[in-house]
């Protein structure tokens, strides 16, 4: 997948959830939220990108690491128990707010390689991670 280069002045994060995003477009969703947070009360998480296919919302988790990082593992193994406790929260936040008690829903994943200096990255979308109880 190609980033464009105007946007290798943006963090590692930023460039990831824009590819994230053109990735998601190209593949037929509609984006409803980006960084969704509850802006009131007790901060309770944010969700990278809500959006929808077909009918089912996808809240969106998105995972971006440079490529020649010297840090280990793949960007989705920093999904643990405590991050999808806290994106079922705000998950849960959204679909009060919206009152869409009977829509479907699930949680996917992009994981993002980034390699900003080839203007390349190698994205991966894992669908289904988290089911909600």
């Amino acid at each position: 997948m190609s980033l464009l280069n105007p946007n290798c002045h943006l963090s590692l994060g930023a460039r990831g959830e824009r590819a994230a995003e053109k990735y998601l477009r190209g593949h037929g969703y509609k984006i409803l939220a980006r960084n969704f947070s509850n802006k009131t009360g007790r901060r309770i998480g944010e969700i990278d990108i809500i959006a929808k296919d077909g009918e089912e919302i996808v809240f969106v988790e998105v995972k971006t690491r440079d490529k020649f990082s010297t840090r280990t593992g793949l960007p989705e193994e920093n999904i643990n128990p405590s991050k999808l406790y806290k994106l079922n929260k705000i998950a849960s936040y959204y679909i009060s707010c919206n009152k869409l008690f009977s829509v479907a829903y699930r949680f996917d994943a992009i994981s993002i390689l980034s390699d900003c200096e080839n203007n390349t990255a190698e994205l991966r979308h894992l669908r289904n991670i988290f089911i909600s109880q």
